[in-house]
C-alpha cells in the first residue's frame, strides 16, 4: 500500500501542490484528478519519488525512505520530464530505455529483439508522433516494467492525447491487475505480477467508479473559518453597551446617563467670571479695533510757501 499525507509542494512564486491526501493498494488502479499540468506534473513526481515535498510524506509499505520510493517506482509518459520525444523512433526509444534499466538481462542491447518479443514488430520503425495514444502508452507502460523491482508506476495525465478513455483506462487497470510486464514468455501458470498504478488525470472519466482523489482534498479552512467567526464577536462586542458593574451590594449599578453639552448661560450680576483679575485688567486696558485704525491727518498743502502769491 501507498499512503501520500498531507503531501504540498511550495512553488518559487506560487503553490505548486496543495495538501492532499490519498491512498493507493496494491492491485488497484488509483486516479487522482489535478488541475492544470504543472500540479499534474509535481503531484506525479512527489508520489514517485523524484521530487521532495515541502511538508507531508509518502510511505510505500512500511518504508518512508525516498531512496526505495524512487527505486521501486517508475514514472510514465511525464510531459518536459520523460516522455518520448517526436524525433525518436520505437526502437530509439526501446534502447534508450533499456539501457537506463539497473538490472542486467541479454535485451539490454537488443532493443529489436524486446520489440518483437513483446509484440511490438509492427512499430519498429515508426516514428513517436505516428503511433497511436493506446500503442505508445501501452509501449511505455512495457519498458517500465522492464526492471523487476518496480512496484508502483505513476502515469502523468494520460488523458493528455485523447479524449478516448478506452485508449489508455484499460491499460492501466491491466497493469494493476499484473496482466503486464510479464512478458510473452511467462508461463501461463505462473502467478500474476499485481502492482500499484496510479494516474493523475485532469477529469475523472464518467464511467470511473473506482477507487479516486481529488488534489488539495487535505486543505483545511478551519482557521479562515475560526478567524471570520472572531471577527464578527469582536464587532458585536464593540456595538453593545458595556455592562454595569454590581455595587456593594451586588447589584448591579445603572449606567450613568450620557454626559449632554450644556449651553453656557448668561452670568448673573454679582457672579464672578471666569476670567481672571489680571486679564478682566487687560480686556478694560486693551485698545480697540477702532482706535487701531490710523486717524486721518491734516495734509500738507499741495502748494509751498514760495509758490503762493
Amino acid at each position: 500500500m501507498l499512503t501520500a499525507h498531507q503531501l504540498h509542494v511550495a512553488g518559487r512564486r506560487h503553490t505548486l501542490l496543495p495538501a492532499t491526501t490519498a491512498q493507493a493498494q496494491r492491485g488497484e488502479l488509483l486516479l487522482i484528478q489535478a488541475d492544470g499540468q504543472e500540479r499534474r506534473t509535481a503531484l506525479a513526481l512527489t508520489l514517485s519519488g523524484r521530487m521532495k515535498p515541502s511538508s507531508g510524506s509518502v510511505v510505500l509499505g512500511h518504508d518512508s525512505s525516498m531512496a526505495s520510493l524512487r527505486r521501486r517506482s517508475a514514472l510514465v509518459d511525464s510531459p518536459n520530464v520523460n516522455a518520448p520525444e517526436h524525433h525518436l523512433t520505437a526502437r530509439s526509444l526501446t534502447s534508450e530505455d533499456l539501457a537506463l534499466v539497473p538490472l542486467k538481462f541479454r535485451d539490454r542491447t537488443r532493443p529489436t529483439a524486446w520489440l518483437v518479443k513483446h509484440g511490438f514488430r509492427d512499430v519498429l520503425d515508426q516514428w513517436i508522433e505516428e503511433l497511436k495514444p493506446d500503442r505508445l502508452l501501452h509501449l511505455q507502460l512495457e519498458l517500465a516494467l522492464a526492471n523487476r523491482d518496480v512496484d508502483l508506476l505513476v502515469i502523468d495525465s494520460p488523458d493528455r492525447h485523447t479524449a478516448d478513455v478506452s485508449a489508455w483506462l484499460p491499460l492501466l487497470e491491466a497493469a494493476a491487475a499484473g496482466e503486464l510486464g510479464r512478458g510473452p514468455e511467462a508461463h501461463p501458470q505462473s502467478p500474476p505480477r499485481p502492482l500499484l498504478v496510479i494516474g493523475v488525470v485532469g477529469r475523472l472519466p464518467d464511467e470511473w467508479d473506482g477507487t479516486a482523489a481529488v488534489a488539495g482534498n487535505a486543505v483545511s479552512h478551519e482557521p479562515l473559518e475560526q478567524e471570520v467567526t472572531e471577527r464578527k464577536l469582536s464587532k458585536n462586542d464593540a456595538d453593545d453597551p458595556p455592562a454595569a458593574a454590581p455595587d456593594a451590594t451586588g447589584e448591579p449599578k445603572e449606567a450613568a446617563p450620557a454626559e449632554t453639552e450644556v449651553e453656557p448661560q448668561p452670568e448673573a450680576a454679582g457672579e464672578r467670571s471666569d476670567v481672571d483679575h489680571q486679564d478682566t485688567e487687560k480686556l478694560m486696558t486693551a485698545p480697540s479695533a477702532r482706535d487701531l485704525e490710523p486717524t486721518a491727518t491734516n495734509a500738507p498743502d499741495e502748494t509751498t510757501p514760495e509758490e503762493k502769491p
